[in-house]
């Protein structure tokens, strides 16, 4: 991490900077659906099947991933800045609020590109995710391979660290049922080539060398950790003594 009060990418006071002004425009670049995302909501679409699902996206900016998922997957999204506002749609400052909409618990939950942005909240937001998880839900995140061989850093970053330090982050909040990395790319960024996106959606391998150099970002697959299951059926059965 940077100095916090150095004002560099990575430091926590820049969470501070970017606020509603600059992502209600940052998030209109993002309403043509990006490799990432369409990534992602085929990883969402397979982990609903073709069950009635509540999802919700923290950090959805124009809510794209929405018109990507299957109908049985009923989209909720919260933000910092929502441009077109709907039922389904909350404008909140996580940062400065709690994660919740309306008191309603999800099936799935997502945060794709989010954590680079949380300053030092990190392990308060995972908590917050956490209690709106069902309990046999899905916890989706991404998170940027700072290790990369041409790593990018763009200024709005709060929270750079190494993805070892972010899953350590992650796994007192959740179990990690799988993770693999959003794409392989020599050079810092997504793919952009046809051939080179066509290549990576589909792969959920990791290559051992070579993905600490050349992924891009990692995909985190998560549930509710078994302990939460232990602590509720300890709570739910009269003591021995």
């Amino acid at each position: 991490m940077t100095d916090p009060d150095s004002g560099e990418p990575g430091s926590g006071n820049l969470a501070d900077l970017y606020k509603h002004d600059f992502w209600i425009k940052e998030n209109q670049k993002h309403i043509p659906a990006h490799y990432r995302l369409k990534k992602s909501a085929r990883i969402i679409n397979a982990i609903a099947g073709q069950e009635e699902r509540g999802l919700l996206d923290v950090g959805c900016g124009p809510a794209t991933l929405m018109r990507l998922l299957r109908p049985n997957i009923h989209y909720h999204g919260i933000d910092i800045a929502i441009h077109d506002p709907g039922p389904n749609l909350i404008e909140s400052d996580i940062l400065e609020n709690s994660i919740r909409f309306d008191g309603e618990s999800f099936d799935i939950i997502t945060a794709l590109g989010l954590f680079e942005y949380v300053g030092g909240c990190q392990d308060a937001k995972f908590s917050e995710i956490a209690d709106l998880l069902s309990e046999d839900g899905k916890f989706v995140v991404t998170y940027t391979n700072f290790g990369h061989r041409d790593k990018h850093i763009f200024k709005a970053f709060s929270n750079v660290q190494p993805l070892g330090d972010f899953r350590r982050s992650l796994a007192r909040h959740f179990t990690i049922d799988r993770c693999f990395p959003t794409s392989y790319n020599w050079h810092g960024g997504q793919p952009n080539h046809a051939l080179l996106k066509a290549a990576n959606m589909r792969v959920q391998a990791n290559i051992p060398i070579v993905g600490p150099r050349l992924a891009v970002e990692y995909f985190f697959i998560c549930s509710r950790p078994l302990r939460r299951g232990y602590e509720l059926w300890m709570s739910m059965t009269p003591s021995a003594q």
